[in-house]
């Protein structure tokens, strides 16, 4: 059997124009995702929920935590927070989590909602259905409140909302250390939320924007769209009638 000894470069001369090697194929760019085209603004507590979402945790937490002890500091707590003014409320209620680790405190939060969302009675049903209608429309959904900044990341997550409006919390390294940053969502602190949001999407005209909340501190959130409603406690809608100086009022 014969061998062929010559080089491999014998073998096969070189080309006289040498080939050209394909340019590497890079990944396409991700496309940015769309932005909204409308905007539908949702208070979370006695709102889209039948419940007071923050105290409740608290409450629930603390029992897990500390047991009846718990459940005592709790109720003292929750007392001693009813006669302040709202927004000094939250602020106090936010202190009860200081030295709590972030990520034990997010889990709980999550624990807390996967247990009690399976209630009857947890979603009003009708803001429940009219998000999911909005939402069919092609609105995006944003969720506003004071509450628990854990909770209202799973709520946000669970009902399709793609922004989450709210104070953050505060940490040290791993531990919360009980403050706020930024005002509470309360009164005029949902207002500056809204418009905060809206001012980043200039395309969107506020006058086709809706909003829905259920007290009389919502109503500078409820002012700053072109439609509003106010929540009862039986999950009943009305119109909230435009305010006196458009969606630029105060309320």
């Amino acid at each position: 059997m014969s061998t062929d000894t010559r080089s491999e470069r014998d073998r096969f001369p070189r080309s006289a124009t040498p080939l050209s090697r394909p340019a590497p194929s890079r990944p396409a760019a991700p496309a940015r995702p769309a932005g909204p085209r409308r905007l539908v603004f949702f208070d979370v507590d006695e709102t889209l929920i039948g419940r007071k979402s923050g105290p409740d945790f608290l409450r629930d937490h603390f029992v897990r935590t500390h047991g009846a002890d718990g459940a005592r500091r709790a109720g003292e707590l929750l007392g001693a927070l009813a006669g302040l003014p709202r927004a000094e409320a939250n602020r106090r209620f936010h202190r009860a989590f200081r030295g709590c680790r972030a990520a034990e405190v997010e889990a709980a939060a999550r624990r807390w909602y996967e247990e009690h969302s399976r209630a009857d009675g947890f979603y009003l049903p009708t803001t429940l259905a009219a998000l999911r209608r909005h939402r069919a429309e092609g609105a995006s959904v944003a969720l506003v409140s004071g509450t628990f900044p854990p909770l209202l990341a799973v709520i946000a997550e669970a009902v399709g909302a793609r922004f989450a409006l709210g104070a953050k919390l505060e940490r040290c390294g791993p531990l919360l250390t009980g403050e706020l940053i930024g005002p509470p969502a309360i009164g005029q602190g949902k207002r500056t939320l809204v418009r905060r949001l809206l001012a980043r999407h200039p395309d969107i005209d506020p006058a086709d924007c809706s909003a829905y909340g259920d007290h009389p501190s919502d109503l500078p959130m409820l002012h700053s769209v072109g439609h509003a409603v106010m929540v009862a406690p039986d999950g009943t809608h009305t119109t909230v009638a435009p305010h006196a100086g458009g969606t630029g009022g105060d309320g």
